[in-house]
């Protein structure tokens, strides 16, 4: 994961959360959250995520690519959630400040 950028990051978390990812609902997702996001942002990194072995590119139709999460892709998401939650868990600043 550390070679990822945060961007990157947040495309996993979204592929590994949808029924059927594809191209444009990622793009929907992530706009939500990131705002407008230009294909020329979206799919290098989608290629990038694919190359490292983290997702698998298929076809959906002639024109769709769809994308699911590998293991290698979730294991990674896996240590990412172990590292964050190392550090914060919800609750955990307001108890530490009590204390």
């Amino acid at each position: 994961m550390e070679e990822l950028t945060a961007f990157q990051r947040d495309l996993l978390y979204i592929i590994v959360g949808l029924d059927e990812p594809y191209g444009l609902a990622i793009k929907d997702e992530i706009e939500k959250y990131r705002g407008d996001i230009n294909n020329g942002r979206l799919y290098p990194n989608l290629d990038r995520l694919d190359n490292l072995g983290l997702i698998k590119k298929g076809e959906k139709d002639d024109r769709t690519n769809s994308y699911k999460i590998t293991d290698l892709g979730e294991e990674a998401l896996d240590d990412r959630n172990d590292w964050e939650n190392k550090y914060y868990t919800p609750n955990s600043a307001s108890t530490q400040a009590s204390t």
